[in-house]
């Protein structure tokens, strides 16, 4: 028995992806809040970075200083 993948309109991809970015939350979260997977979530958001890449305002002095820091929790 094979298993129907769901489809969604760009509209609604727009919109996820859009919840991701605009709000900062987390890729888990606003997928668990729609209902759809994580994976398929986080897919949409990179998908849209790569796209949108040369849109995005270059990183805050603050903004740098707090990736740092993070960066440093984290190990890398």
């Amino acid at each position: 028995m094979s298993e129907r993948r769901k489809s969604f309109s760009s509209e609604f991809k727009d919109e996820a992806v859009k919840m991701v970015i605009e709000s900062s939350r987390a890729v888990a979260d606003v997928a668990r809040e729609l209902g759809i997977g994580a994976e398929t979530l986080r897919t949409w958001v990179n998908r849209y970075r790569v796209e949108h890449a040369d849109e995005e305002p270059p990183l805050t002095i603050s903004e740098r200083a707090r990736l740092r820091e993070l960066e440093k929790e984290i190990g890398s």
